[in-house]
């Protein structure tokens, strides 16, 4: 699913990335952990191509991700890639439904198949009584559920998780990563997680450790 050769990335005189090589398997959960400043978000951003590196190979699924252009990028990572964030990022305007549509809109998808398929997703996520709610009305966990719905809204390849279940409590932590073995167990969806939690990393399949840019393990 995804192979990623030599990847370098400094900014200025600071080398974040020094030369990293992995492979991850379709339906895997792979946690990637290390301490701050390890590399981790920037791998991550890179592997889900956010940000370029200055050396090395990304293929997501047998395409050279790093060979496409800007706007090509752009088109792959709305068709394949689906992101949640550490504190959501729903947009507040919007509600819970209107937030999960956005995906399906920007792939070009009616309003209508756009609506049906964020329907869909709110239902599996028991979240169908939260869909007129606005951000601002939804708890913690709800919203991350909500941005895991909104991550599925265009059935991509991967989900890359920055740091997921860092806002929220113990109960929820626990729901999300419930959550997101569920979803690889129903529709064989690959994770790849960025997470300072010991614990959860310990249930992936695989962890992937980074110190100083480089993996010492997985």
């Amino acid at each position: 699913m995804i192979q990623a050769s030599g990847i370098i990335k400094s900014y200025g005189n600071l080398q974040v990335l020094r030369g990293i090589d992995l492979s991850i398997s379709k339906g895997e959960v792979v946690a990637i952990v290390g301490p701050s400043g390890a590399g981790k978000t920037t791998l991550l951003q890179i592997l889900g191509t956010l940000d370029r590196p200055d050396a090395g190979e990304v293929r997501i699924g047998g395409t050279d991700v790093m060979s496409l252009r800007d706007s090509e990028l752009s088109q792959f990572r709305c068709c394949h890639i689906g992101f949640v964030f550490q504190f959501h990022q729903l947009l507040p305007e919007f509600s819970a439904l209107e937030n999960v549509m956005i995906p399906r809109l920007l792939a070009q998808s009616s309003t209508r198949e756009a609506r049906e398929r964020a329907s869909e997703l709110l239902a599996q996520m028991g979240l169908s009584d939260r869909a007129s709610h606005k951000p601002s009305q939804l708890s913690g966990g709800e919203k991350q559920r909500i941005a895991v719905a909104r991550a599925l809204a265009n059935r991509p390849d991967v989900i890359f998780a920055d740091e997921p279940s860092g806002s929220l409590d113990t109960r929820n932590r626990a729901d999300l990563h419930s959550l997101f073995f569920d979803l690889r167990e129903r529709l064989g969806q690959t994770f790849v997680i960025v997470t300072h939690d010991e614990t959860f990393a310990s249930g992936c399949d695989r962890i992937i450790r980074l110190v100083d840019g480089q993996i010492v393990n997985g």
